[in-house]
């Protein structure tokens, strides 16, 4: 089947992150995680209907986002959990995390459908299985529910909400859990893709009705889908090699939208980022691919 790429809009993200299409107002949002360390919005939105794009700046590095039920939304910023006001721009404290690791901070996240948000820590040379893996729950309480992490990413559930995905992205792999709903517990972590063989690593992740994982891999700009076993069902080849994440939007959510990032300057003690003078052509853009006549799930709200 045929499908187009285009680049919907050349934002610049210096960490374009964490896509969540909302399916009530139809508009498309994303944060740029480092963007406010070179003096750039954290918090971008996005209406396809007429163009318009809003941003909001932060002082603090942001690793993901989540709407609220209340129409505003909850931030996981490095050093823990947060609300957000659309209309102020001001962000109130829920609770922190791994207070005692001044090199670790909060990355990739999202709501599981009984709207709990889950956020993983990452080490910010990328080096160190010192993350956790957290949940914040409705009454607001923050639980930590795995550990031995270096960089937390592509948190995601299957359409029946009985597996939980998640990628370590320095441990070169995606893992699989079994998921109790009715806890919010996610148990039996085991090997679900490895990336070790492969040009990228993983990154941001999302699920489309059919079960099927989608894979941004950073550095080889290629987008994977996976089938329920793990195997490799199909790669896209995006037009930029540092690709972040992806999430499925458009009115009848057949759309992909995918973000990239923009920085050349890695604090990492490996030597996966080929070193670069400026950013790729296009790098921190944000994508949009149509035409693959397959379609995603809505992204669940935060409960409260």
């Amino acid at each position: 089947m045929s499908y187009t790429i285009e680049r919907v809009l050349d934002c610049e993200n210096h960490l374009g992150e964490g896509p969540i299409w909302d399916v009530e107002e139809g508009k498309l949002y994303w944060v740029d995680g480092t963007g406010r360390r070179v003096g750039k919005p954290a918090i971008w939105r996005y209406d396809p209907r007429d163009g318009k794009i809003e941003n909001w700046r932060l002082d603090r590095d942001v690793g993901a986002m989540v709407l609220g039920r209340d129409r505003n939304a909850v931030l996981a910023l490095d050093d823990g959990f947060y609300f957000f006001d659309f209309t102020t721009g001001k962000t109130e404290l829920i609770g922190l995390v791994d207070e005692e690791q001044p090199r670790t901070r909060l990355n990739d996240g999202k709501c599981d459908r009984r709207g709990r948000f889950f956020a993983g820590g990452m080490d910010d040379k990328e080096e160190l299985k010192i993350c956790g893996l957290w949940r914040l729950d409705p009454d607001l309480s923050i639980t930590k529910v795995d550990g031995g992490i270096i960089c937390s990413n592509g948190p995601c559930w299957s359409p029946d909400d009985k597996t939980f995905y998640f990628a370590d992205t320095f441990q070169e792999e995606i893992w699989a859990y079994d998921y109790d709903l009715a806890t919010g517990v996610p148990s039996s972590r085991r090997l679900f893709a490895s990336t070790k063989d492969d040009a990228g690593v993983a990154d941001g992740s999302t699920v489309d009705a059919e079960g099927y994982l989608w894979n941004a891999q950073l550095i080889s700009g290629d987008l994977v889908r996976y089938a329920p076993d793990g195997t490799v069902d199909r790669r896209i080849s995006m037009p930029v090699k540092n690709i972040t994440s992806v999430n499925f939007g458009g009115p009848n959510l057949d759309e992909i939208y995918v973000t990239s990032m923009a920085r050349v300057k890695h604090p990492a003690v490996h030597d996966h980022f080929a070193v670069e003078a400026k950013p790729q052509f296009g790098a921190g853009s944000l994508f949009r691919i149509r035409g693959l006549g397959i379609r995603g799930v809505p992204e669940p709200r935060f409960a409260i």
